[in-house]
């Protein structure tokens, strides 16, 4: 028993002890403790000197508070410890000065393994893929039309799809209207008879030129007849620029009325891609952009375009707006109608070993359609293969009739002639 009191006294007296330590902390008090520790038989004399004074700030710099080290809004004028027994954070008067910069040390900075980057300025991209179709340039194309009535005299070895040159003989025509004939004739006679004076023709050969002028006979046949001196109203008709034919309408021996349109050729060295791009994505294309054009003939060729033009009309019924791209074609290898299939992502029904596509038939009746894709981008996918322009697919539950149609399939197998039931 009495070993047993000299215990109970030891711990009381050492718990006493931490009392009075732990409250002249809080004051910042210097406080000496001496005691006997009685213990089973013996005396310990121990004698301690301890101090919760906060350390001295360093040389140079005053503590202004000290905050709270859990980042609690709680702060002390002097030193002091929270709940937990830990000490509140001196805040130093240099630090408080930029409240928004905080200090880390160096040891703890290279224990959290951080990294950092430079600010600079660069240029930031962003990719937008869209379906389009290849269209020739509207103001590379011509039209061969007389403009008064005429016979189609002979039609050069030209044909629809070919390609001419600036300069290559199309067809020739024959001007026979009786009064055409009679102006020119006295065109003529007023050229042999007058001349010219001073390189122009007098007053009265001028209104017999202005005549023929006046009946739309073209400027060509008017020179021919000056330089031949007779009154030859043929004229060949020369390709105006290097283009393709598009159309041939004129046929040998036919008469050709006004405005009828002979040739339609057009020039493919520049050619345009439209495309619709959705009204969200609007502001993020500007005229000028550069633009890279695929194509599913030549899919492992990328063309260089520039946005030319943004069309000032909405489609209601879409949403989207058409924007012209132009890029140059020197070798003719984009034709106008060239375009590329895409089909909505949801659309796609992708096991990876096979792709396929619910279409939409009418009626009630859905075809699952195996199908080659390609690109991917801004929710769409592109179709290479196993779809026409125009056709309908499933966009949502295309999972469903997948399913429906593979159960159909399963079924239809074990009930074939000769299969086990």
């Amino acid at each position: 028993m009495r070993g047993l009191s000299a215990a109970i006294a030891v711990l009381v007296g050492i718990g006493a002890s931490l009392a009075v330590d732990y409250e002249a902390g809080r004051r910042g008090w210097m406080l000496p403790v001496a005691a006997q520790i009685t213990a089973w038989g013996g005396v310990v004399p121990a004698a301690a000197t301890t101090s919760l004074a906060a350390d001295p700030p360093p040389a140079g710099r005053r503590i202004l508070y000290y905050r709270n080290p859990m980042g609690l809004p709680d702060t002390s004028p002097g030193p002091k410890k929270d709940s937990m027994g830990m000490d509140y954070i001196p805040v130093y008067a240099d630090e408080a000065a930029d409240s928004s910069t905080i200090s880390i040390s160096t040891s703890k900075v290279q224990r959290t393994g951080y990294s950092f980057t430079r600010v600079d300025r660069r240029v930031m991209t962003q990719s937008l893929a869209l379906p389009g179709v290849v269209a020739a340039d509207e103001r590379l194309q011509s039209i061969i039309s007389p403009r008064i009535q005429a016979f189609v005299q002979n039609v050069g070895d030209v044909t629809t799809g070919s390609h001419v040159h600036r300069g290559d003989a199309l067809l020739t025509l024959r001007f026979y209207q009786p009064e055409i004939v009679a102006a020119a004739g006295l065109y003529v006679a007023g050229l042999k008879t007058y001349g010219f004076t001073a390189g122009q023709p007098n007053l009265q050969v001028a209104g017999y030129r202005q005549r023929l002028e006046n009946m739309a006979l073209p400027e060509e046949v008017i020179k021919q007849i000056e330089r031949s001196g007779k009154a030859d109203l043929t004229m060949t008709w020369y390709a105006p620029r290097d283009a393709v034919v598009l159309e041939r309408k004129a046929v040998e021996g036919m008469v050709a009325m006004p405005g009828d349109e002979l040739f339609k050729l057009s020039d493919h060295s520049t050619v345009w891609i439209l495309a619709d791009i959705p009204e969200a994505n609007l502001g993020a294309v500007k005229v000028g952009q550069a633009a890279k054009i695929h194509l599913r003939s030549f899919p492992d060729r990328v063309f260089q375009g520039r946005l030319a033009l943004i069309y000032p009309e909405l489609n209601d019924a879409t949403r989207t707006v058409k924007i012209r791209i132009e890029l140059p074609n020197p070798e003719g290898l984009l034709r106008p109608g060239m375009y590329r299939l895409a089909v909505p992502d949801s659309a796609l029904i992708d096991s990876g070993s096979r792709q396929i596509v619910i279409v939409d038939k009418g009626e009630g009746k859905f075809e699952p359609r195996a199908v080659q894709i390609g690109r991917r981008g801004t929710g769409y996918v592109e179709i290479l293969k196993g779809l026409d322009d125009g056709e309908t697919v499933v966009t949502a539950a295309n999972f469903l009739i997948d399913a429906e149609s593979n159960l159909r399939a399963a079924l239809a197998g074990m009930t074939e002639p000769g299969h086990p039931k």
